[in-house]
């Protein structure tokens, strides 16, 4: 194990996380930006307001996404554990 491979480790690792989360996080963004909006223009200035919304979006949005979500983490976890049964031998 060199280097090499623990820089691939990492930035796979890295690239993982940021592939797992960016459905929520563009959900998370997409319904704050929309809510802030209309708490502009409406001139609402109430904190449940910009809460409840975004929960309820991100809830849908791990609902859909679950699936592919769940099957990009068993992929990782199956190449890691293949990873580490090479180093073993």
């Amino acid at each position: 194990m060199d280097s090499s491979f623990v820089l691939y480790l990492g930035r796979h690792t890295l690239e993982t996380a940021l592939l797992v989360s960016a459905p929520i996080l563009v959900t998370c963004m997409v319904v704050g930006v929309g809510v802030t909006l209309f708490q502009a223009v409406t001139s609402i200035r109430d904190m449940t307001l910009t809460v409840v919304p975004k929960l309820l979006a991100v809830g849908i949005a791990m609902l859909v996404c679950g699936g592919w979500t769940m099957g990009i983490i068993l992929d990782f976890t199956n190449q890691i554990f293949g990873h580490i049964q090479n180093i073993g031998r």
